[in-house]
């Protein structure tokens, strides 16, 4: 397949079959057939000049998949936390807090400081103050969770002004507010300038393990980056953030987090189905908070415009390695890191001799490993625009999202994706890659990569998503090894008789590995899941459970240690859009224990939490209407 910028431009060809193929497309024979998009080998031409015009891929192709040396994995290219960072009891008041300033103080940044809605040259930010009107403004919710990371002293949370300095009404002292330029490519097509529309950094802070967490207002007011809009947000897409961004991090998955949630006290315009009938709705504002939110569409944008401007990719490039990718910087030039593209000139990628093909082959790995993790929880993103994509591997911007409930692979939560389904739920290992191919492409533009290291890049991707999703399937199905005919025949299954994915897996912990359970008792353990199936569906069903406990035998492992192990990697509860819903229904009347009691609930998704199973049930009728299972991308 190809991707075509402008006649000097870089040129991707993806010649493979699809991820989205290799774990879930051929499980569904009669399922509608889903757009096909770029996948594993990649062969990538050199240029120097980038147009952001590309076209869908062609479905063709074939796998191909390289081994990976051993010194890949002996090379530490993960910067993960390895658990043993002692906690502090460091308890600071909003007024002591470590403001550090490096995203302004190290590039270059918008002469101006108004908000007039403009393209923004040369500068990767516009300083800008939150405007967002307040009056009275309310203190919703908080994450003690995310407190403790920047050192905040709880009870920083009962101050009278917390709320207007968290509605960006009072300046918080030592802040330095700014709005963040990118572009990005929107369904495939590039959109230019997008840029913190509303959202606003007020800086970064250092807290007592020198970690660096930037706190981002969203829903505070224009920049000059909301081109028609007013800046602000509504008081339920602010609680799906806030509930989303922290439910996520609960679950294990890598994500922005959610210090808090206030209302602004004013009502904000908004036509939800953009069909001509807007009404007036609760405003509010989520502090966000994350390592860093720059995106793929942060790079995009200037290589975008070329010239001087590719520089600044390079400057940008810098930042991110100096300061959320030490590891990279401080690599061993001692032992090289060298490895075979795969095509045929016997050439060899050494990512000791280029830092910048080392950052890019971590940022598709961990792109890749994030993507998994949303396919083994039946998480659906809705909008994986490159503006929407983290250089640092994680969730970010929380739109239409959705949690499967009835299995289906061409589930979308997103009505502005309705015609094509590009950002379904099985599209998103394809749309990984396709988005690293962008962003690939833009470090070529900028003379940072080669070709064979953007192929590189793009094959670790492949790489590690399918070593990363293989492990997730068999741990949730408490297997040693994985068994991709069992799982194929499974999700096969699922599909057909549209099974609630997040319920199947945890009842199937009950299942006791004995072969010699009568043939009519094999599912009583999955009742409770496996809904409304006629003769011929039992038996398809009976049929797999038998093939599974013959699996669980041989694994030699006790049910009980097994049954721990599945049901702490199954969670009982994720963040379904009714619940969702249920909770900004009473918030809009001014009750606000829902979404608190529902935050607490999420905290612990993988115990049982007696008490709270009404949380696990499948959805209410009135779960399926617009505007709950589907939004809009500005909902």
């Amino acid at each position: 397949m190809r991707f075509h910028f402008s006649p000097k431009s870089p040129l991707l060809t993806l010649s493979s079959s699809s991820l989205t193929s290799l774990c879930l497309r051929p499980f569904f024979p009669s399922s509608p057939r889903l757009p096909s998009f770029p996948s594993l080998a990649c062969h990538v031409s050199t240029g120097r000049s980038l147009r952001m015009d590309s076209s869908s891929p062609d479905p063709s192709s074939s796998l191909s998949i390289d081994s990976v040396a051993d010194a890949l994995k002996n090379q530490s290219l993960s910067g993960q936390d390895d658990g043993n960072s002692k906690k502090t009891n460091v308890k600071l008041s909003l007024e002591d807090l470590n403001w550090d300033h490096s995203f302004v103080r190290e590039l270059p940044g918008d002469p101006r400081s108004d908000s007039i809605p403009r393209q923004v040259f040369h500068s990767c930010y516009t300083k800008v103050l939150p405007s967002a009107e307040v009056e009275n403004p309310k203190l919703v919710a908080w994450s003690g969770s995310v407190a403790e990371l920047l050192d905040l002293d709880l009870k920083e949370f009962e101050r009278p002004d917390f709320p207007l300095k968290f509605s960006g009404a009072s300046p918080l002292a030592g802040a330095v507010s700014y709005a963040q330029c990118y572009g990005g490519h929107q369904f495939g097509t590039w959109a230019g300038q997008l840029g913190d529309g509303r959202a606003i950094t007020l800086g970064e802070i250092l807290n007592s393990k020198l970690e660096r967490w930037e706190l981002q207002l969203k829903g505070a007011g224009k920049t000059p980056y909301s081109r028609f809009a007013d800046g602000l947000a509504v008081l339920r897409s602010s609680i799906r953030e806030f509930l989303c961004s922290e439910a996520m991090h609960f679950l294990g998955i890598p994500t922005t987090r959610a210090l808090c949630l206030v209302t602004t006290g004013k009502f904000v315009t908004r036509d939800m189905f953009y069909d001509g009938n807007s009404k007036d709705e609760p405003g509010a504002v989520v502090c966000r908070v994350s390592q860093s939110f720059l995106r793929f569409g942060s790079y995009q944008i200037h290589a975008s415009r070329g010239g001087e401007d590719l520089r600044i990719v390079r400057s940008l490039a810098d930042y991110a390695i100096r300061h959320h990718f030490p590891h990279i910087e401080n690599m061993s030039k001692s032992e090289s890191l060298s490895f075979s593209p795969g095509d045929d000139d016997q050439s060899v990628v050494d990512l000791t001799s280029n830092k910048y093909a080392a950052w890019v082959v971590e940022i598709a790995e961990r792109t890749a490993s994030l993507v998994a993790k949303w396919q083994g929880v039946g998480f659906t993103h809705g909008v994986l625009n490159t503006d929407n994509m983290s250089i640092l591997g994680l969730t970010i911007d929380y739109g239409p999202f959705g949690f499967l409930d009835a299995f289906d692979p061409s589930y979308t939560p997103n009505t502005t994706d309705l015609p094509g389904r590009r950002y379904c739920f099985a599209n998103q290992p394809d749309i990984g890659l396709w988005n690293i191919a962008q962003f690939a492409s833009t470090l070529m533009a900028a003379d940072l990569i080669s070709d064979k290291e953007a192929n590189y890049a793009m094959e670790r991707y492949g790489t590690k998503f399918m070593d990363e999703y293989q492990a997730i399937m068999s741990r949730k199905l408490g297997l040693q090894k994985y068994n991709k005919q069992l799982v194929n025949k499974l999700l096969g299954n699922l599909a057909v008789d549209k099974v609630d994915y997040t319920n199947f897996f945890r009842a199937l912990s009950n299942i006791r590995a004995d072969p010699g359970i009568p043939v009519d008792e094999l599912l009583v353990p999955l009742k409770s899941v496996l809904l409304d199936i006629g003769k011929e569906r039992k038996e398809a069903w009976t049929s797999w459970v038998q093939s599974y406990i013959q699996e669980l035998v041989a694994s030699g492992i006790s049910d009980e240690e097994r049954k721990a192990s599945m049901d702490s990697v199954n969670p009982k509860y994720v963040l379904r859009n009714y619940l969702c819903q249920s909770a900004i229904d009473a918030a809009e009347m001014g009750d606000f224990e829902e979404v608190r009691r529902l935050l607490k609930v999420m905290e612990r998704p993988y115990e049982e939490q007696p008490g709270m199973e009404k949380y696990a049930r499948l959805p209410p009728a009135w779960a399926y209407r617009p505007g709950v299972c589907m939004l809009s991308c500005s909902s």
